[in-house]
C-alpha cells in the first residue's frame, strides 16, 4: 500500500511532453484558452500546441515560457511546478516524450528537474536495431530511469543494457518480462496487463525514494 501510495503522490510530478509536432509550438496571433468539459480555462490552445493542466494558473505560467520563446519541454516544466509546488520533479515520458526531454536536458539543465524517467524509450526504430539515439544521454548528469519491456521493438535489451551499463551510476534499467513497447504481455506469459503496470508503478516508487534520499 505504501509503495503504491508513493507512486500515485509521485505521479503528479511527472511531465508528460508533448508530441514532435509541438516541440516547437510559439504562440502566435490567434492562439486562444480552449474549453473543456468542465468548462473552466485550464487548457491553452496555440495553433502549434496546447498547455493543459487541471489548473488555470499552471496552464497561464506554462504559456508566459512560451511566448517567452521557451519550447514545449521547457513549457511543460514551468506548468509543473506552479502545478506541483513543493514537490520533486520528474521529468520523461513515454517513448518520443521521453526522448525529447532527454535531449532538451543534455543540452541545458531543466530548472528544479530532480531525475528523468523513461517509460519505453526508444532507441532505435522498430526493425533497425541501433544505439545511435543514446549518443547524447552520457551529458545528462541527473538520474535516469529506464522502464523497458523485454519484447519491445523499439529498445532491444540487447543493446539497451550496454547503453546503461555505460552511463554508470546515473542510469538504472528496470526490464519488465514479456512486455512491449506498450507494456502489453502475451496471454502465455500468465499476467496481465494490470499487473505488468503496479510492476511499473513500483519500479519507478522504488527509484524516485532511492534519489530523493541521497
Amino acid at each position: 500500500m505504501k509503495r503504491t501510495a508513493l507512486a500515485l503522490a509521485t505521479a503528479f510530478a511527472v511531465i508528460t511532453v508533448p508530441s514532435a509536432q509541438t516541440a516547437d509550438s510559439r504562440p502566435r496571433p490567434g492562439d486562444r484558452p480552449a474549453a473543456n468539459p468542465h468548462g473552466t480555462r485550464s487548457a491553452v490552445l496555440g495553433r502549434n500546441g496546447m498547455i493543459a493542466t487541471s489548473q488555470p494558473l499552471a496552464s497561464a505560467a506554462g504559456l508566459k515560457v512560451l511566448q517567452d520563446g521557451g519550447n514545449a519541454i521547457d513549457a511543460a516544466v514551468t506548468a509543473a511546478a506552479e502545478r506541483c509546488a513543493g514537490l520533486p520533479l520528474i521529468a520523461g515520458g513515454k517513448s518520443f516524450g521521453g526522448r525529447m526531454t532527454s535531449q532538451a536536458q543534455a543540452k541545458a539543465p531543466l530548472d528544479g528537474v530532480k531525475g528523468l524517467a523513461f517509460f519505453g524509450f526508444p532507441l532505435h526504430p522498430a526493425g533497425k536495431p541501433s544505439a545511435e539515439r543514446a549518443a547524447h544521454l552520457s551529458d545528462v548528469k541527473i538520474p535516469m530511469l529506464f522502464l523497458q519491456g523485454t519484447r519491445d521493438a523499439l529498445a532491444e535489451p540487447d543493446l539497451l543494457q550496454p547503453v546503461v551499463r555505460q552511463l554508470g551510476k546515473p542510469a538504472t534499467l528496470h526490464l519488465v518480462k514479456e512486455a512491449d513497447h506498450s507494456f502489453h504481455v502475451l496471454a502465455r506469459s500468465g499476467r496481465n496487463d494490470r499487473e505488468v503496470m503496479s510492476e511499473v508503478l513500483d519500479a519507478f516508487a522504488r527509484w524516485l525514494g532511492a534519489i530523493l534520499t541521497r
